[in-house]
């Protein structure tokens, strides 16, 4: 009898043992029906399965890659001085401005601008007259270039010059872009009917024709893109026409402005054709983009890619719709070009795999201060295409000297206002 209670009595205690190194395991073994590993520390080039924040969805979910340097459409962009144009030494009396896009025929490239040369630099709209411009693309043509390298090019002379009042562009004729359709050569322009900033910038689009890229210009002499009804986001202008062979039809891109100076927003509008000469129906999404200032874009792969430059919430990005239309942001970049003309060669082929771009011609503004204001082109490069990988190019951060900031330093006001502030 005692054998059998001392057997009883190991055997529960083993069981008490057992118990309780089970609960201890229990108690030190963590909850994991709750557990969530943490973010890996190698950036996943996918979406992984799992929870995401919203930042984190949005990297994978808007952009076409999730870090910048596999994002085909995000660039740094490089600028170089151009050879062969001369400014009467930045007296303000000679400006260029607004290119076209660039195009190349039988090995040179072509591209066409704003060409000011007047006796003074520009006065504003109340002391404008037929000789002193309001601004510096009043009293302009139209001029063009060659080059076969794209940094050295040679002024070929006027392509459109200004027609007799009171036809379009009497005033002058500013901001043209380059269409190639069906062997004929199309530029697109707009025409000043007054000085502008008299009322608005009265500029609708207008058309000039030839068989060879250097001419002769046949003028159209109609309007082919007409400023919007009256209350319509376009209803004063039509700025920077830019035609693209997509979809077997023209896609015309223009911007125009909603609200007054100095609180409005540059957005971008399209028309479409079947033939260069019109007629043009404005898309009823318009504005198809809601901010940037001069229009820019190019075909990439089976949609348009945009630059967008300045003004508007989404200043500073380069967007893409795949139908031409919807466009959404791609990439964020930094120090884009004024007025991007890009070297496109596919613009007018129709095609729907579009390769991207590498350089282009853009301007500078704001030169010689207030009193000789005018503008000069320059080269761009950069790397937004499919036949390109440029590492220089995809850096995430470009290192400023230090005086391009103090160039953004505090106005006379705003001095004045810290001070107050201080002393009150």
């Amino acid at each position: 009898m005692n054998a059998l209670k001392f057997v009883l009595n190991k055997v529960f205690f083993v069981l008490v043992l057992l118990t309780t190194c089970s609960s201890c395991k229990t108690e030190q073994k963590p909850n994991t029906s709750n557990h969530q590993e943490s973010f890996p520390f190698m950036l996943p080039d996918e979406k992984p399965n799992r929870p995401l924040s919203a930042a984190m969805k949005r990297l994978y979910d808007d952009y076409p890659a999730p870090k910048p340097e596999n994002n085909e459409l995000f660039s740094q962009f490089k600028y170089t001085p151009l050879k062969g144009f001369k400014y009467g030494n930045h007296d303000g009396t000679i400006s260029r401005r607004d290119p076209s896009k660039v195009i190349l025929h039988n090995g040179t490239y072509y591209v066409w601008y704003t060409y000011r040369h007047t006796p003074t630099p520009p006065q504003g709209a109340a002391k404008s007259n037929d000789t002193i411009p309001s601004s510096d693309w009043d009293l302009s043509e139209i001029w063009y270039a060659t080059s076969t390298d794209g940094f050295t090019w040679k002024e070929q002379g006027v392509a459109i010059k200004r027609p007799k009042k009171p036809l379009v562009g009497w005033r002058s004729v500013t901001t043209t872009d380059i269409l190639k359709w069906e062997g004929k050569y199309y530029l697109y322009y707009q025409g000043f009917m007054e000085a502008s900033g008299k009322r608005g910038d009265d500029c609708p689009v207008a058309v000039s024709y030839a068989d060879s890229p250097d001419g002769p210009w046949t003028p159209y002499n109609k309007i082919v893109i007409p400023n919007g009804d009256q209350g319509a986001w376009d209803q004063y202008s039509i700025h920077d026409p830019y035609p693209l062979v997509y979809q077997g039809k023209i896609y015309l891109y223009y911007k125009s402005d909603t609200g007054v100076a100095p609180h409005w927003i540059r957005m971008q509008g399209l028309a479409i054709g079947d033939n260069p000469l019109g007629p043009f129906s404005k898309h009823p999404l318009n504005p198809v983009i809601s901010s940037g200032h001069e229009t820019s874009m190019f075909p990439f792969k089976d949609g348009i890619a945009a630059l967008v430059y300045k003004d508007g919430n989404e200043h500073n990005t380069i967007q893409y719709a795949k139908d031409g239309v919807n466009f959404e942001i791609a990439s964020i970049t930094e120090l884009m070009p004024y007025a991007a003309a890009p070297y496109i060669s596919d613009a007018f082929s129709n095609t729907s795999d579009g390769r991207g771009i590498t350089w282009g011609l853009s301007h500078f503004i704001n030169l010689g201060g207030h009193n000789k204001f005018h503008s000069m082109l320059v080269r761009f490069d950069c790397d937004l295409s499919q036949d390109l990988h440029d590492p220089e190019m995809k850096r995430h951060r470009v290192k400023h000297d230090t005086t391009v900031y103090f160039k953004q330093g505090l106005s006379t006001n705003q001095i004045e206002r810290i001070k107050n502030a201080h002393s009150n």
